[in-house]
């Protein structure tokens, strides 16, 4: 697909990385992108194929393995699979706590600096797009670093939790350091949970919960309707619109795609970048089937 802006080809020439060449195909479609987005202002929409280069696996990307991760009612089911979800993730945490932002979370923050991206929109828990940087992000499904008390609403830093866990729990998470996480919320397989000892609220004595939407919750309106706010900021009283950048999403669950939909019903383009399928493709103007890191980077340098 071709897209006519009216831009000189020469000042959307593709230049990727040092060391990062991109295939022709995908060369071609970045360009298609380029020529699409230059000159409007940008939303961005990131999933957990943003976060794979930063060593954090996804759950639907190519090679992705199998993954459940727990729901809200399994949670709030009893003492035991909340035992299975704390031991996990705090094997899970004391790694993923130490990720780094990668190429790709610095290109959208090189966007944002420059004044291209208005506003970010992520469905990633890592917090890897505030240490790059970025300012106007919201974070459509929380936060793993924040700690709630399901009873008394006390917020608290999973830092601390972390910290009692380990004393309620010595050597635990040191004797399954070679287990791998598998999924974007730090969940690493383990064998067994048995024996582990789970904290408490230091205040009431409440459950305490990662402060993140889990599969069965819904995000919280006030959340989902700043973010529609962001999209439809993109549509101007004159003049061409701007254009929703996707990046590592598939898509496939309700709560990014519904901005996809409404872009694409507002009449704003989007722009999609992903490896593989997402259920999005039929809203997009220009599909870039490739890798975040390489292809953000192409889009911030030209």
């Amino acid at each position: 697909m071709r897209v006519d802006s009216g831009v000189d080809s020469a000042a959307t020439a593709v230049r990727p990385a040092p060391g990062e060449e991109l295939s022709e195909a995908v060369g071609e479609a970045v360009g298609e992108a380029v020529e699409l987005l230059a000159g409007r202002p940008l939303v961005g929409l990131t999933g957990a194929g943003l976060s794979t280069d930063s060593g954090i696996p996804d759950y639907r990307g190519p090679g992705s393995p199998r993954a459940t991760p727990m729901t809200f009612d399994q949670f709030r089911s009893g003492e035991q699979a909340r035992r299975r979800y704390w031991a996990r993730s705090h094997v899970g945490w004391a790694r993923m706590r130490h990720a780094e932002p990668n190429a790709g979370h610095r290109a959208l923050a090189e966007l944002e600096r420059a004044g291209r991206l208005r506003g970010l929109i992520t469905q990633n828990v890592d917090g890897l797009h505030r240490a790059a940087g970025h300012r106007a992000v919201v974070e459509l499904h929380g936060r793993l670093a924040d700690v709630i008390c399901l009873d008394c609403r006390r917020r608290g830093d999973r830092g601390e939790l972390q910290r009692r866990l380990a004393e309620l729990n010595p050597g635990f998470a040191e004797a399954h350091g070679d287990e791998v996480a598998s999924a974007p919320d730090g969940d690493a397989r383990l064998e067994s949970v048995d024996g582990f000892r789970l904290a408490d609220c230091p205040v009431c004595g409440g459950v305490l919960k990662p402060h993140v939407v889990f599969f069965g919750e819904n995000v919280p309106p006030e959340r989902v309707a700043l973010c529609y706010a962001m999209v439809d900021g993109l549509v101007p009283e004159s003049g061409r619109p701007g254009a929703l950048l996707v990046a590592g999403s598939s898509l496939t669950v309700q709560s990014g795609l519904r901005f996809v939909r409404r872009a694409h019903r507002l009449g704003v383009p989007v722009v999609i970048v992903n490896r593989g399928w997402t259920r999005g493709d039929e809203f997009a103007t220009v599909k870039v089937d490739g890798g975040c890191s390489e292809v953000l980077t192409a889009l911030a340098r030209t």
